[in-house]
């Protein structure tokens, strides 16, 4: 099968090996795959992953023993691949299993090739409402809707996105539907324009618009190691630091203000697919005006040369 590959070397393979599934796994089509910011900081080291690359997908399953009503139905699915066994996931937190693997990011190849397999149990239903291109989004979605389950945001409080990328915009989205005042922050003015409408969009760099340390809650995505530094000048004492991004690299960063001002931090990765999924039935939620690209899985070297130059989301597909 066709499949991208990393081995400190991005590279294209027309003749990867075929995965075979385990009893409780499934064989899955990918049919759209797209490329995320943490793909780009794999290929620059982070994680120390090597394998096929992509963990967000929208695929249809071909094979599924221990589900066979699966079988022919599109699916998406969550990445974090557990034991099930061990005291963290008997507790319930699977997310955090010390033994899991993760698609396309530790210890599973994951979904820019013809076929990849996951286990039934993580996969979710995709409603024949939902186009693929709108599918392919609902793991970074879910993503965003992760900060509602750490964080309660009411109308009163005071909000800041800051960062303009993909992850960013969802997280606008997400939080613009609980009536907060709400503020995306970015550099890039292409990309701020395609933040939905009524949405508050300031533009970093603006010295006729300085931003206050003012913030209730700051939400941190700007996949830069200066983004923490920048974040914590937004947020008030006693207020929440939201950090999203992920990234290979150190950040220089003096966390004796974190203490002095009483901030609270919370680290936010994975979150729940249900409302993702939802959010995308209703349409409260709009992911097309995010896509810059589309690629056959064939040209994905080209594809990730577009994603890593500043584009918000491209897609491959098989």
């Amino acid at each position: 099968m066709r499949a991208l590959f990393f081995d400190g070397t991005l590279r294209f393979d027309r003749n990867f090996p075929m995965p075979s599934p385990r009893p409780d796994e499934a064989l899955i089509r990918t049919r759209l795959a797209g490329i995320c910011n943490t793909d780009v900081e794999i290929l620059r080291g982070y994680k120390g992953f090597g394998g096929v690359l992509g963990h967000e997908f929208v695929g249809e399953v071909v094979r599924a023993d221990s589900a066979p009503a699966l079988v022919g139905q599109r699916v998406v699915g969550e990445i974090n691949c557990y034991c099930g066994r061990c005291p963290t996931c008997r507790r319930g937190d699977f997310r955090h299993c010390p033994h899991r693997t993760v698609l396309g990011i530790r210890g599973r190849d994951g979904t820019m090739a013809d076929f990849f397999t996951l286990p039934t149990r993580l996969l979710h239903r995709v409603p024949d409402s939902l186009t693929d291109e709108q599918a392919v989004f609902v793991e970074p979605l879910a993503a965003a809707c992760e900060i509602l389950e750490q964080v309660h945001i009411e109308p009163s409080h005071r909000v800041v996105v800051l960062g303009d990328g993909k992850l960013g915009l969802l997280i606008a989205q997400v939080l613009h539907t609980t009536g907060c005042d709400l503020s995306l922050v970015g550099r890039h003015p292409r990309k701020l324009a395609r933040a939905a409408s009524g949405i508050a969009t300031r533009l970093a760099t603006d010295p006729a618009d300085p931003i206050g340390p003012d913030a209730d809650i700051v939400i941190e995505a700007t996949g830069s190691t200066t983004g923490l530094g920048a974040a914590r000048s937004l947020v008030r004492p006693g207020g929440t630091l939201v950090l999203k991004s992920t990234f290979h690299g150190e950040v220089p960063f003096d966390p004796s203000s974190i203490v002095v001002d009483e901030i609270t931090l919370i680290g936010s990765r994975c979150g729940p697919f249900a409302p993702a999924l939802d959010l995308l039935n209703q349409g409260s939620i709009q992911v097309e005006p995010l896509i810059d690209g589309r690629f056959p899985l064939d040209d994905g070297l080209v594809a990730f040369e577009k994603a890593a130059s500043g584009a918000l989301k491209v897609l491959l597909a098989t």
